[in-house]
This record gives C-alpha cells, sequence and structure tokens, in this order.
C-alpha cells in the first residue's frame, strides 16, 4: 500500500467518522428549503420580523386570528398527517355550531375528577410498567413504552370500561403510525388507521355512548372523532409529554434525586414539568388564518387570509435568563401568565381542552415510573424526539450505583449518533415524498371546495 493510498483510507475513515456530527443538521436545512419548494414559502413567522415575541400572546388570542384550515397550503399537509377524519378534528374545525358541539362532546368526556384521573393514570402505568420492564436494567424506547398506558387510560374515559388487549393494540397501532408520519421518519399506513376506525364505529353501531357524542354527526363520523381527539392527539400527545419529562429526568440527576426524596411534593414536580414543557413544547409550529384585517395598537397590521405560523419552541425561549438551561427552580418566582409559556394556547382562542387533566394524569403516572425505576440516558433529546426517548430503566433496588451500566450508556450515545445519520436521511426522503404527496391529493382545499364546513 502506497502513502496515496493510505492517506485516502485515512480521509475516508476520518469523514465516515464524522458524520454523525454534522450530516444530520446539514440534511435538517436541505429538508427545510426542499419542504418550502413544493410547500410554497408560506406563513408569517411569529416570533419574526413583522411580529416579536412581545406581542405572540396578544396575537395568538386575537378573534381574527382563529381560521383553522381554510385558505392555508399547509393544511393539506396537516390533513394529509392527521387522516382519516381531520375534518372532523377539533383543532381543525372552523368556527361554528359544528365546532362547539364537538367541543362541548369533548368537555363532557375530559370532565373527570382530579382524583380519579390521577388514579385511572397511575393503574394505567402501573400495568404496562408490570407488562413492558421487569426483572434487570433494560432499555427502552419511551414513546413506545408510554403509549400503551395512554390508550388504556383514553379508552377507559371514552368508554368507562378496562381496555383488553385488541382495543389497546388497534389504537397503539394507530397512534404510533400518525407520530412516525409525523416526524417523517416512516410513511403512513392507512389500513392500520382505518381498522381503528371500524374498530369504533362497530362499538358506537352495538350502542355504547349513545348520549355522549355529537348528535349532528353520523357513526362513521362520530368515530373519527374519537379517533382524531382522543386516539390520536391525546395518545400521541400524552405519549410524547411523558417520553420528555422521563428524559429531561433521566438527564439532570439532582432533579431525579429530589423527585424522589420528596414524593409528595406536588408543587417542585409541577415546576419539572412545566419546564419540561418550556423547552420541549409539544407544540412545534401552529398556523392560524386571519378571517378579518387585523390591526393592533402595537402597529401590527395584518390583512385578511394571512397565514400566521406561531413558532412554540422559539417563543418559549425568549425572555428567560438561560433560557436553554433546564431549570425548574425558575417557577419558584415566575407565574406562567406572565412568562412566554403556553403549552396548553391561550383561553382566547381554544386553550387545550384537556389542561387541567393532562397535568394531573401525567404527574400521577411519572411518580409511578420513579417509584420504580431509576432512569438514565445518554442519548440525544430534542423537542422534535425521532429516536423516541432512548433510555435505561435500572430497577430502584439496585440503582444506588451507575458504575455498572456505564458500557450501556456508552453503547446508547453512540447507538443514538449513527441511528440520527440513517434516520436523517429517511426523513429528507419520506418527508419529501409526503410533502409531495400532500400537495397532490389536496385534501383540505378539496373538502372545502366540495362545501365542507
Amino acid at each position: 500500500m502506497n502513502a496515496t493510498t493510505a492517506l485516502a483510507i485515512v480521509a475516508i475513515a476520518a469523514l465516515a467518522a464524522s458524520l454523525p456530527y454534522w450530516l444530520p443538521a446539514a440534511v435538517v436545512r436541505l429538508r427545510m428549503r426542499i419542504f418550502t419548494r413544493i410547500n410554497g414559502d408560506e406563513g408569517i413567522a411569529v416570533p419574526g420580523a413583522r411580529v416579536g415575541a412581545e406581542h405572540f400572546k396578544s396575537l395568538y388570542s386575537h378573534p381574527a386570528a382563529r381560521g383553522r384550515s381554510r385558505g392555508a397550503a399547509l393544511s393539506d399537509l396537516f390533513w394529509y398527517w392527521l387522516s382519516p377524519g381531520a375534518q372532523i378534528h377539533q383543532e381543525h374545525l372552523e368556527c361554528g355550531p359544528r365546532y362547539e358541539e364537538v367541543a362541548a362532546a369533548t368537555r363532557r368526556f375530559l370532565a373527570v375528577p382530579k382524583r380519579g384521573a390521577e388514579e385511572l393514570a397511575a393503574r394505567c402505568m402501573v400495568r404496562t410498567l408490570r407488562r413492558e420492564v421487569h426483572g434487570q436494567a433494560r432499555l427502552v424506547r419511551l414513546r413506545d413504552l408510554m403509549m400503551p398506558a395512554w390508550a388504556e387510560f383514553f379508552y377507559q374515559l371514552v368508554f368507562d370500561e378496562r381496555c383488553l388487549s385488541t382495543a389497546r393494540e388497534l389504537i397503539v397501532a394507530n397512534a404510533n403510525d400518525v407520530v412516525t408520519a409525523l416526524k417523517c421518519c416512516g410513511l403512513r399506513h392507512m389500513a392500520k388507521r382505518d381498522r381503528l376506525t371500524r374498530f369504533l364505529a362497530a362499538k358506537l353501531e352495538a350502542g355504547f355512548l349513545r348520549d355522549q357524542l355529537p348528535e349532528a354527526l353520523s357513526v362513521t363520523e362520530r368515530a373519527l372523532y374519537l379517533q382524531g381527539v382522543f386516539f390520536n392527539t391525546a395518545v400521541v400527545q400524552m405519549s410524547e409529554a411523558m417520553a420528555h419529562l422521563m428524559m429531561a429526568i433521566a438527564q439532570h440527576p439532582s432533579v431525579q434525586q429530589r423527585l424522589v426524596a420528596a414524593a409528595g411534593d406536588d408543587r417542585y414536580f409541577d415546576h419539572v414539568i412545566a419546564e419540561t414543557l418550556r423547552v420541549y413544547p409539544l407544540f412545534g409550529i401552529s398556523h392560524r388564518i386571519t378571517s378579518e384585517d387585523i390591526s393592533m395598537d402595537s402597529g401590527i397590521a395584518l390583512p385578511k387570509g394571512s397565514v400566521v405560523c406561531f413558532n412554540h419552541p422559539d417563543f418559549h425561549r425568549t425572555g428567560y435568563a438561560d433560557s436553554e438551561n433546564f431549570d425548574p427552580d425558575r417557577w419558584e418566582k415566575l407565574s406562567a401568565r406572565d412568562a412566554n409559556y403556553i403549552p396548553f394556547g391561550v383561553a382566547a382562542n381554544r386553550a387545550c381542552p384537556a389542561q387541567a387533566l393532562a397535568l394531573v394524569a401525567l404527574r400521577a403516572a411519572a411518580r409511578e415510573v420513579l417509584q420504580r425505576f431509576a432512569l438514565q440516558t445518554s442519548a440525544a433529546h430534542t423537542r422534535a424526539l425521532p429516536n423516541r426517548g432512548p433510555c435505561l430503566f435500572v430497577p430502584r433496588a439496585g440503582a444506588s450505583d451507575d458504575r455498572p451500566h456505564r458500557a450501556t450508556l456508552a453503547f446508547m450515545r453512540l447507538r443514538d449518533r449513527w441511528e440520527d445519520v440513517g434516520r436523517s436521511v429517511t426523513q429528507l426522503f419520506l418527508g419529501t415524498f409526503m410533502v409531495w404527496h400532500a400537495r397532490r391529493l389536496r385534501l383540505c382545499e378539496r373538502y372545502f371546495a366540495q362545501g365542507g364546513t
């Protein structure tokens, strides 16, 4: 082997070894350019050059910034990801009688006493842990682990009966398919989603929930309503929230120790949850379409039909000291009302109806995990969580010394970095295809063009 060949081999090896450090970020930038090229450079970014973070809440709350889907090309993509039944989904319904009836039905389902929600969340989490995590220390993907628990939780909330394995598997398959497509880590599989629709329709036809659901909807539409609100959005969002919370706790041993030592301290636990949702908000971008011209005292003027894209991560990182630092103690002095913090939206513009239920259920479920396991992770933790939250669960009885698990954590770190290389390329190609396919199908545009409301 001559010197030139040896140098070429060394250069190739060095390039290959460096891939995890630069390729994923480069692919993300390329994805954004392709997205803009296919889908159009639509939307006014907030915070941004035209609207600063100081006006985020006031614009988000404005009565003329309530359009949900009609009139935005971006809506076609969200409808594509959330199909079937995006036209029934509470988040995407335009203001009017149908929305009011659907929203009222959702509030009825969510009207659960605090103690009842805590007990149900705890029971579902305990059953999941006993079924999925047992024996010695075990590597898990947090989002995958949490989905069955929240599938059971919302099934029992809706149908008032324990969720059997058949229903749980259908719900998890549906929710996992939705979130995997949203992350551009896999194509959507409508057959998985349609199976859940048929299952729910069959239950409704058998007489379940006759008086709970919106009267104006057909049986199929009622099934799609349940699927979209509870078995897509609710299951996915609570699973993601739990995964973020567990990852943050695993990455901050002092926080974990304090939570375990003061197991009954709701105030501190709530601060940890608030800080998790600040740093890792469940919403990335939410878009609204202005129904009228907007003219605000601050000088902001937006014409009717503007597509406003609210960037929640950017907003949550503005106006804080050491905003990138995970610090639950900051909430000792901060008020969520006064801070740049809206993890569940705002009351003036369709705040998440599950906010109160979600917070107490999240805390109760997380406590069950921490009582049984010490959490450790060396994987990357990002808001999008495409790696599904790799984490090591160590039974509490053997958690006093983490040295035996250093090799496992080193393996996790190395695996996560190299998975990110392959995943970023997958997201590039599949994301590009789905954006193109959504623009071709134009599900939202066609719905309204055909007289949908």
